[in-house]
């Protein structure tokens, strides 16, 4: 597990090896730990605007021992999975836009509104805990609804927020969000007892219905 003393040592390490500045968003539970919703994580998840600064900071984790690794032992076969590197139990998940079943989207950028600078040539965005909800969603591990979860206890969610950047989701081609974060949501609501109105959770299966119809009209034409 990385701790959050570890986690700052590590990015530091790797700003000093940069080449030039570079700006990253930091998601999963490396924002739930700048944020303060957990001590630990497993794994450093990071998001690049382009390739480029990607491999920047690439060369920089490769001077520090971490060798890459095979991203189907952890995401099995999903879309958009991130190049993985590994030293001991110390794991960089590095993203480019794309995470998983999501866009990390204009919308996503500007709420991440808390910055955190290594050096000169690194800063570090931290993605608004509503999107980190959202995301959440991409996979069905347990350990991710526990996070979803801490956040949904900790704060006042504004759902408007989240319905809304489904909808651009949806835009943007991830038809599967709103059923998906639905299904999440019902879940988390269900069996965790967490305090979700149910009205949202009704808001998004009413999107679905809505995409199902409009895609049998397009079939009818």
């Amino acid at each position: 597990m990385i701790t959050i003393d570890r986690q700052q040592g590590l990015l530091l390490n790797v700003a000093r090896r940069l080449t030039r500045k570079i700006t990253v968003y930091a998601i999963g539970g490396t924002a739930m730990m700048f944020l303060g919703f957990k001590d630990a994580t497993l794994d450093i998840d990071l998001v690049f605007e382009n390739e480029k600064d990607r491999d920047i900071f690439k060369k920089a984790i490769l001077s520090l021992g971490y060798l890459e690794m095979d991203a189907l032992k952890v995401y099995g076969v999903k879309r958009n999975t991130p190049e993985m590197f590994r030293l001991n139990d110390e794991r960089f998940d590095l993203f480019v836009i794309e995470v998983i079943d999501f866009i990390f989207s204009g919308g996503m950028q500007k709420r991440a509104e808390q910055t955190h600078q290594f050096e000169n040539n690194l800063l570090v965005k931290i993605a608004n805990p509503h999107d980190t909800i959202l995301m959440k969603c991409a996979t069905d591990r347990m350990k991710d609804k526990d996070d979803a979860r801490r956040i949904i206890n900790s704060i006042k969610i504004d759902w408007e927020i989240i319905i809304d950047e489904v909808k651009k989701q949806m835009e943007l081609g991830k038809e599967r969000t709103a059923f998906d974060l639905g299904c999440f949501l019902e879940d988390l609501k269900t069996k965790m007892n967490l305090n979700i109105p149910t009205e949202i959770v009704d808001r998004l299966f009413l999107i679905v219905e809505k995409q199902a119809k409009e895609k049998r009209l397009k079939r009818k034409k």
